[in-house]
């Protein structure tokens, strides 16, 4: 199951990883969408903001564990691309110990901080109890979150982005499944919405062990899984660190945002919840294309081969021009009846809010298009300090700017939309001169 990306033909190589990650990480979308949509119909607003602000807060620690497995998966594609296996069972197995501790000593503390958390965020009084709940049952369920991350990456550094794909749907139907029993016919409301989350993840889990324990010899390391290298662990930390934080400042970025957004009222939190989904939905496959960047460039890496890597790239952006023109479509036509999905009958000042978002954003996706493939080019390198300060300018940008729109300026909700307009600006104002001298270098490099 595993493929070896440094020979072949480039485009269907790229095309058939990229495929799986989009459809795997559309279904992971749906976890959130899900209890998006099935809150906001069957419970009401209110519901909907507090799974809303709940979720800055999940995801910045998901994005970490998230950012430490890929930069170890980063490592891992190198290792597999120059043929060390034995250094890749020992990163493969002391990676997973040490994540495994961590996650669960973060869990603990979560759950303890979870109404302090909420409180910096200036969470409204009348849903914070309904988000810290949300928040402590999502967080009991965070070794899953890990394990699954774990077993991801590192599949996917192997060049195996299918298996992953197959659990997920099942988990994403089950996690629908449960959402509409815990909350549509049990009435457990928001507590049962993350419940439904949790578990789905844990199956998804599960099976995810179970098919690798008989399918995917290279990972089945039996007493080596007691390996745990301290030097591996820590060269793993230092580099999948950059990866984590950068992670986390895309998430501390929409968390600041967020803190704009909380003071405006439930409707201008709500609206912000659904717009935010899509715009998930719509740049998630743009992030997949530079991952799949990410493993071919580190594989070829690994196996010398720079002539190749640039031939990569240039296939990459391609892809990245076709995907980014239909959604661009899709999104603007489809504004109003994607906004109904999220609300309730009645609720017309959100559906209002969204859609002025949605049609302003929609040709603006060509930007993170952008930012994505140069992302994706300089994770493969390994230079993640590119990635982490792009990263760190883009969402620095985005919140000033929201703040002095909607604050200072009194500007409406597609205010969010011109901020998001702001940080990418601010984005490729970095990385194009970073991108230009370093193509430079490579080609120097192939011609020496």
């Amino acid at each position: 199951m595993t493929t070896d990306m440094t020979e072949g033909r480039i485009i269907p190589q790229l095309t058939e990883f990229t495929i799986p990650l989009v459809l795997g990480n559309l279904f992971q979308l749906t976890y959130n969408a899900a209890d998006s949509v099935i809150v906001g119909k069957f419970v009401g607003d209110d519901a909907l903001a507090a799974v809303g602000t709940a979720g800055p807060v999940m995801n910045m620690v998901i994005l970490f564990i998230s950012g430490m497995c890929m930069g170890a998966g980063i490592l891992m594609s190198t290792q597999y691309g120059a043929k060390k296996y034995d250094q890749l069972e020992r990163q493969i197995s002391t990676t997973m110990l040490g994540g495994l501790a961590f996650s669960a000593v973060v869990a603990v503390l979560l759950v303890l901080f979870a109404y302090p958390l909420l409180n910096l965020l200036q969470v409204p009084g009348d849903i914070i109890h309904s988000a810290a709940v949300y928040l402590r049952i999502v967080f009991v369920g965070l070794v899953f979150t890990f394990i699954y991350n774990f077993f991801s990456n590192t599949l996917r550094a192997l060049g195996d982005s299918k298996v992953p794909l197959y659990f997920l749907i099942i988990s994403a139907i089950l996690n629908v499944m449960l959402d509409l029993l815990f909350v549509v016919v049990m009435k457990w409301g928001v507590p049962g919405s993350a419940a439904a989350t949790v578990l789905s993840e844990a199956l998804c889990c599960l099976f995810c062990m179970i098919y690798i324990k008989s399918k995917i010899p290279i990972l089945c390391l039996g007493k080596k899984w007691k390996v745990f290298d301290i030097s591996i662990l820590w060269r793993t930390f230092t580099y999948g660190i950059t990866s984590a934080l950068q992670q986390m400042c895309i998430q501390l970025g929409k968390i600041c945002v967020q803190t704009v957004v909380n003071v405006q009222g439930v409707a201008f939190i709500a609206a912000f919840t659904a717009i935010n989904r899509v715009d998930d939905f719509a740049m998630t496959p743009q992030q997949n294309i530079a991952h799949a960047t990410t493993t071919f460039m580190a594989q070829n890496k690994g196996a010398g081969k720079i002539r190749r890597m640039k031939r990569g790239f240039l296939s990459s952006i391609i892809l990245q021009a076709v995907y980014t023109s239909v959604i661009a479509v899709v999104v603007f036509v489809l504004s109003r009846p994607i906004m109904q999905l999220f609300v309730s009958d009645g609720s017309e000042e959100v559906i209002r809010l969204g859609v002025s978002y949605l049609q302003l954003i929609a040709f603006m996706y060509f930007m993170p298009s952008a930012t994505n493939i140069i992302q994706g080019f300089f994770r493969g390198l390994g230079d993640l300090k590119v990635t982490l300060i792009s990263t760190i300018l883009n969402m620095s940008a985005r919140f000033l700017s929201a703040w002095l729109m909607i604050h200072v300026m009194g500007g409406g909700f597609e205010c969010l939309a011109w901020a998001n307009f702001v940080g990418w600006i601010a984005m490729l104002a970095f990385q194009v001169p970073m991108i230009l001298t370093r193509w430079r270098k490579e080609t120097e490099l192939f011609e020496k």
